[in-house]
């Protein structure tokens, strides 16, 4: 081969590699600055994930129980603050129950779970058209198992984001 094929091969090859790093692109997260001159990150404190990481989205209840707990109302007043700070979401109030007892019975125990925690944000000032309910009964668990460590997991009330 001679030099000017080698020297045309190389430029060639030096050529596609600039081409190639020119496509490559980073992942850092989109960030605005604010006039603190703090960075905000594409993250919000209105979307979902930010409802499940620090505000919590679930409450639990006892076996046939739809009564709100302590740590329950915990949860659901800091659910009430975060609502009242982000006054565009609106939630969808979803009731559970484990695996006892007949789809009916569920049902409706599942409601009554929905209702409870709807009712409590009501009383904390959230506007009751914001929220609605809906009960699966045992139909969504999320766990499948036959022990009341699991059974737990299952008897909750979720709220997203609508």
């Amino acid at each position: 081969m001679g030099q000017s094929t080698k020297s045309k091969i190389l430029i060639s090859v030096a050529m596609a590699g600039l081409t190639l790093a020119g496509c490559a692109s980073t992942t850092e997260p989109a960030s605005t600055s604010t006039s603190t001159g703090r960075a905000a990150t594409a993250t919000t404190s209105s979307t979902a994930q930010y409802l499940v990481q620090n505000v919590g989205d679930r409450v639990f209840f006892q076996t046939d129980q739809s009564n709100l707990d302590g740590s329950a109302r915990a949860t659901l007043r800091s659910q009430a603050q975060w609502l009242s700070q982000n006054s565009s979401v609106n939630l969808i109030i979803e009731g559970h129950a484990d695996e006892r007892g007949t789809r009916e019975y569920n049902l409706a125990l599942g409601a009554r779970r929905a209702n409870a925690v709807r009712d409590f944000l009501i009383s904390e000032g959230v506007n009751g058209s914001r929220l609605q309910t809906i009960s699966y009964g045992k139909e969504r668990p999320v766990s499948l198992c036959s022990e009341e460590a699991c059974w737990s997991k299952n008897r909750r009330s979720v709220a997203s984001i609508r």
